[in-house]
């Protein structure tokens, strides 16, 4: 009897033991055990070059090969979560990632993304007395199909499933110049500026994005007027052309080549600084600068190496930016010219109305100027109601001439960012 008993207590005990390994098994965590990595370069529009650490224990030959996967891991996790740009960047995001977090961590799923590894570790170092295992390697992470991948299991929006519901920013890429010079004559002028051009625009097409390029005579002829009426003499003719032309968002960029000599060989190194900015206003979005490596290379080569380093970065800052502002509505600058023969109380009655006729069209608005002869707005329009530039002004337009009796308003230039309106008397 007691050996049947004893028999039975230690068959509840082995299933208990199995149990509790069972249940361990079922809570492995996946993620890397170190989160300890740096972005190293933008290897192209669909790799990432990641320097990432990984800590591995077990047997000897198991310690290397467990620090190794915990490394790679490594990689793909600062590609989602860490640095500046991640692609998980929202909390959305991040909570829709989060039931699949553990089996998208599996190395058999990782290693999908990484399209190639240093051969030799750039750090290899024994921890915990010599139990542990601690490495660090360089790889190229494949964030294109990562996106996709993130895509498709509804983690992410698809491009054009973003331009769908909220539409892509239209982009316009123009060199930095001196205040008062014209940047495309600067472009004509200077090959390297031209090459980082066609870069920076073959980047961003080819992540599906719309890029304005302007021809220099049809721009300056389609184009001159608006320039003329937006005020301000010393403005940057970058953020006037911006405007002029109907972008969302510009970007400029310098261009710098240094040039050494080894014997006779002469060695490059380029930096290529990136800025993007809100049209509308002007406002700094993102900054970033690129290098190339410094080799004997065309100078097209070293430039659009640069290009490559720092554009990525920018983009992830637009896009951020973007998501945010279209959910106050469609954004316009639109400036009133008082062009009439009007008294102080006429103006101010002109003014109190489009103060009333803004609200009314818009979600969201703030009064950047008013003066006698000049009133102007920053506007969030309803995009439900107002898809187009036109639409808004013939809203603005009707309830306007409503109120304002001797006054009518007028269009001088609309597009797709930019309504300059003129108010005359009757």
């Amino acid at each position: 009897m007691r050996t049947a008993s004893g028999f039975c207590l230690c068959l509840l005990m082995l299933a208990g033991w199995a149990g509790f390994a069972a249940g361990a098994e079922e809570k492995t965590d996946n993620l890397p055990q170190l989160k300890q990595g740096s972005f190293v370069e933008s290897y192209s529009p669909t790799e990432w070059m990641i320097r990432a650490a990984g800590i591995g224990s077990g047997g000897k030959r198991a310690r290397e090969m467990n620090a190794l996967d915990d490394a790679r891991k490594c990689a793909v996790y600062f590609c989602l979560y860490l640095g500046t740009d991640p692609l998980l960047g929202t909390d959305p995001e991040k909570q829709r990632f989060a039931p699949i977090e553990q089996e998208f961590f599996d190395i058999k799923n990782v290693m999908k993304y990484i399209a190639w590894e240093s051969e030799e570790f750039s750090q290899r170092v024994k921890t915990a007395d010599g139990k542990q295992l601690k490495i660090e390697k360089t790889f190229r992470v494949n964030v294109g199909l990562l996106k996709e991948d993130l895509i498709a299991k509804g983690v992410l929006m698809a491009t054009a499933d973003l331009a769908v519901e909220m539409g892509l920013p239209q982009i316009l890429v123009i060199p930095e110049v001196p205040k008062g010079e014209n940047p495309l004559e600067a472009m004509e002028r200077q090959p390297e500026l031209k090459h980082a051009t066609r870069s920076i625009e073959s980047y961003l097409t080819a992540r599906r994005y719309e890029v304005i390029v302007p021809e220099q005579q049809e721009f300056l002829n389609n184009y001159g007027e608006t320039l003329r009426l937006i005020e301000g003499d010393n403005e940057d003719l970058s953020y006037k052309m911006a405007l002029a032309i109907g972008s969302d968002v510009y970007v400029t960029f310098a261009v710098s080549i240094d040039r050494s000599y080894m014997g006779s060989t002469e060695n490059k190194k380029a930096s290529v600084s990136v800025r993007a900015f809100e049209t509308t206003t002007g406002r700094l979005l993102g900054s970033e600068t690129g290098y190339s490596f410094e080799r004997p290379a065309p100078d097209e080569v070293v430039t659009e190496e640069a290009v490559h380093d720092a554009i990525d970065k920018v983009l992830a800052r637009v896009n951020a930016y973007w998501k945010e502002d279209l959910q106050r509505g469609v954004q316009y600058k639109v400036i009133f010219n008082i062009a009439g023969d009007f008294d102080r109380g006429q103006i101010e009655k002109i003014q109190n109305v489009l103060s009333e006729v803004i609200s009314n069209v818009s979600k969201l608005n703030k009064e950047n100027v008013a003066t006698d002869k000049t009133v102007e707005y920053l506007v969030w329009a309803k995009p439900e109601r107002y898809a187009r530039a036109r639409e808004l002004y013939q809203d603005i337009r009707d309830q306007f001439d409503l109120d304002v009796p001797g006054a009518a308003l007028e269009r001088q230039q609309l597009n797709r960012k930019l309504l300059l309106l003129q108010i005359v008397s009757q």
